[in-house]
């Protein structure tokens, strides 16, 4: 998918990619600065995203870390007066190049936010929705996908009896799954989470982070989170931010037990945030 990025042809590209063995590395983020107007949120931040890996982003609120989230995807278009500087490089392409299709981007980099926000439509179009609008309509497609989204996000056996009624019966916990089910029928390559679990109950949580353990077999997995638990249970790096800034980005284990820098340690035993 990567020559359908660039609203130019990108064929050269593709052509150099045919053969190579799959970079370590999924993302790399170059000197990346994110404004709000004259107000700068992220910091001149530069680091790696590994592939297959779980990577938390911690810190407190408005550090910069759910802005950080919403760039890799571009979704911090969408706020007016809001821009950025610096490179993400994604399949050897700057995805904040203004001639990025942002819409396969969002293809290749999905997301799923905060709060569950399935579409008033039954369970099967939630997953379908987007697949008919770019092009797929046999109906044998659309079921095999829906299956194996629903699946691949551990809900299929509790809704598979239901797929035509609405998905706005399901519990929050559910929910939640179903918008990751809709998420990963797009075949992404990225998947970003925004504090996906802090509104659901303990049970539903820990069903959520089960199903972002196993999801990591297939996808890189970018998560933000207050909770300094589930940050140490799921995820293979921690990156703490503070005032817009990267502080420390390392192995979680490292990050959790010996980190190098003092206001990590602050952080995370409670001192502040």
């Amino acid at each position: 998918m990567v020559t359908a990025l660039k609203e130019r042809t990108t064929m050269d590209i593709t052509a150099q990619k045919i053969g190579e063995s799959q970079p370590a590395t999924i993302l790399t983020v170059k000197n990346l600065q994110i404004f709000y107007g004259e107000k700068r949120a992220v910091n001149g931040i530069s680091m790696g995203i590994g592939k297959n890996n779980v990577t938390a982003l911690i810190g407190p609120s408005g550090c910069g870390k759910s802005t950080f989230l919403r760039s890799i995807n571009r979704m911090n278009d969408l706020i007016p007066g809001a821009y950025a500087k610096g490179e993400i490089i994604y399949e050897g392409l700057n995805i904040l190049a203004h001639d990025i299709n942002v819409v396969a981007l969002r293809k290749e980099i999905g997301m799923v936010f905060q709060k569950p926000n399935p579409f008033p439509k039954s369970i099967y179009e939630n997953i379908t929705h987007a697949l008919k609008f770019s092009g797929v309509k046999k109906k044998s497609t659309l079921d095999e996908i829906v299956e194996e989204s629903l699946r691949k996000a551990a809900l299929w056996d509790e809704v598979k009896d239901r797929l035509h009624k609405s998905a706005l019966s399901l519990s929050g916990g559910q929910q939640q799954r179903l918008c990751i089910a809709r998420t990963i029928a797009m075949k992404p390559a990225v998947i970003l989470l925004d504090e996906p679990s802090s509104a659901l109950d303990p049970i539903s949580n820990a069903k959520v982070e089960d199903l972002i353990i196993d999801l990591k077999k297939d996808y890189s997995i970018i998560i933000v989170t207050h909770n300094m638990q589930q940050a140490s249970r799921i995820s293979d790096k921690t990156a703490f931010f503070l005032n817009g800034d990267l502080i420390e980005y390392d192995n979680t284990e490292r990050i959790f037990t010996n980190p190098s820098v003092k206001q990590t340690e602050e952080y995370i035993s409670g001192r502040f945030g």
